[in-house]
Order: structure tokens, then sequence, then C-alpha cells
């Protein structure tokens, strides 16, 4: 698993397995010219690569997103922001 987001920066046939965060079930082909994005919380499932990190822990695009999750935050047709437990009252 990818501890970090970051930019490949070398890549040797690297595919990467993005289901967990994008759903999609085929494997990704990254490489440096056209698509160097990694992202934390995917896999690397064939191929090597180095990469430049960009981002761990919260501010990386995983912890973003669960941050988000956990906010306990909803935002009703009005705006107004309520508490999990208030949602579908």
């Amino acid at each position: 698993m990818l501890p970090a987001d970051g930019i490949l920066l070398q890549s040797n046939d690297l595919k990467i397995d993005e289901s967990s965060l994008t759903g999609e079930s085929d494997l990704i082909s990254k490489n440096v010219d056209s698509d160097p994005v990694l992202l934390s919380g995917t896999y690397a499932m064939e191929g090597s690569g180095r990469m430049l990190v960009t981002a761990v822990g919260v501010n990386s695009q995983t912890g973003i997103i669960m941050t988000l999750l956990g906010s306990g935050k909803n935002v009703d047709v009005d705006g107004d922001s309520s508490s999990k437990s208030n949602c579908f009252s």
C-alpha cells in the first residue's frame, strides 16, 4: 500500500490498484509522462517506481476523505449544519 501521495519520478511497468478510492477494478498503468500522480491508500500491484512525496497523513487525499467522513456535519437542503444523529429527523 502506498503510504503517501506523490508524483512519480521513475517507473518500470508500474500498475496501481486504485479501487479503494475510485471503485475502478482495472489496474491503472502509471508513467512519468502521462499519469504521474500516486495516491495514498492505493496498491502497487505490478512493476516498480520511485516517487516524490507531496502529502502524508491528514493532508493526503485519503486523509482528507477520512477527515470529511468523520467530521459529523451534514448540510440539509436549507443550508443548516446538523449533526449526524439529526440527519434523518
